[in-house]
């Protein structure tokens, strides 16, 4: 996201969630922590920022190491494996987390373990399918595209959409559990008497670049709105590509349920808001977001998870490695790991699950999947945690 508002807000949020201590002692292990730059995912910088708030900046005695990889990751991928496997020199090193962990995060654990078996490797929000990423990661956690390829179409049934636009490109839908979210999408609508509708946007890693991607959105979006109808409810699987989808849909109608990787934060550079004096008051941070959607229209028809996913699972992720590293916790101990996000989303409410093969039918003991329910502006929570998923959306693939 570009906002400027979103920008100070997460900043702000990076610095005030939690106490930060004035002076931190020389730290006894460090934790690597890799996201995207601040163009292609802010919420998880600034989730990295509220952890050298909280413990230190390495290069300065503290604890955490942040790096970012490139935008155009998938054409510098050895440059990726370098910076992940880089992060193995140093002798305190004991926890790498990658969040998100693009393609090229499985050959880098590979090689940290060969170079250092003793390091601790998480990786949120793989992009590789799980049956790689789980080869060479200690822990990976996933938001629950299962389960919310029903959950979804089910919250937009219920806000009352006719339509529901599914907008991507050839990158993400070579991903195992976004096809396979996609496929369960499709699926849903025509039991829940919906139209399905499959859009293809500009990859943002491609030539065209964010801004390219970004303004492909802002065009488009009337033209569907046109097309499909008012009552159309759109999802795009990029985070970059959600802010323009907001704005358009906040202006012109149609429902916004929730992002692929869902914040509040992402309508501040949507509705160009200013949240600086909100800093890290997610309640705060709520209440103005939700006055600035009911002015621009958007009541009753655009939604999000109360606290930004990739803020809380970076900042979370780490908290659990730390953990371990401490021997205060088991490496795949599910409740610990669960309490660790509720750390960092006091009064958020999570549901989650162990991932489960689709093929062996066997429960993955490292890795999870998670969801918040979700919160619609001017109407509430829709208790989306609380629904329970039929099977068969389980079996599709």
């Amino acid at each position: 996201m570009n906002g400027k508002g979103f920008h100070r807000i997460l900043a702000g949020a990076a610095l005030s969630l939690l106490l930060v201590c004035p002076a931190f002692g020389a730290a006894k292990f460090h934790i690597g922590v890799m996201t995207p730059t601040v163009s292609q995912a802010e919420d998880n910088v600034r989730g990295a920022e509220t952890l050298m708030a909280k413990y230190g900046n390495a290069d300065k005695g503290g604890m955490i190491k942040h790096i970012t990889h490139p935008d155009n990751f998938m054409s510098e991928m050895e440059t990726v494996i370098s910076q992940i496997v880089g992060l193995a020199d140093d002798p305190l090193m004991k926890v790498i987390v990658v969040n998100q962990a693009i393609p090229g995060t499985t050959e880098a654990f590979r090689r940290v373990k060969e170079k250092r078996k003793d390091i601790l490797c998480i990786a949120g929000e793989p992009h590789e399918d799980p049956g790689v990423i789980d080869s060479a990661a200690d822990v990976a956690v996933n938001v629950d595209n299962i389960a919310r390829g029903y959950l979804i179409i089910a919250a937009a049934k219920k806000l009352g959409a006719d339509t529901f636009v599914h907008i991507s490109f050839p990158r993400h839908m070579s991903y195992e559990l976004l096809s396979r979210r996609r496929n369960i999408m499709e699926v849903a609508c025509k039991d829940l008497g919906m139209k399905f509708v499959f859009e293809t946007a500009p990859d943002p890693t491609s030539d065209v670049g964010v801004a390219g991607a970004q303004q492909f959105i802002l065009e488009k979006v009337p033209a569907w709105l046109q097309k499909y109808g008012k009552k159309s409810a759109f999802f795009c699987t990029n985070d970059a590509q959600a802010e323009p989808l907001i704005k358009q849909v906040a202006a012109l109608g149609g429902y916004f349920v929730e992002a692929d990787l869902p914040s509040p934060l992402s309508y501040a550079g949507a509705l160009s808001l200013d949240l600086s004096k909100e800093k890290g008051n997610w309640t705060a941070i709520l209440k103005k977001v939700e006055q600035a959607v009911i002015k621009a229209g958007g009541k009753g028809r655009l939604g999000t998870w109360v606290y930004s996913n990739g803020y809380v699972t970076t900042a979370a992720l780490a908290e659990f490695g730390k953990l371990v590293a401490e021997k205060k916790a088991k490496v795949h101990d599910f409740k610990t790991l669960m309490a660790c996000l509720n750390r960092y989303s006091p009064g958020g409410s999570w549901s989650g699950n162990p991932y489960v093969d689709l093929g062996t039918g066997v429960k993955q003991k490292n890795h999870f999947l998670i969801y918040q329910d979700t919160y619609i502006f001017g109407r509430g929570y829709l208790g989306m945690t609380k629904v329970k998923v039929p099977e068969k959306y389980f079996q599709i693939r």
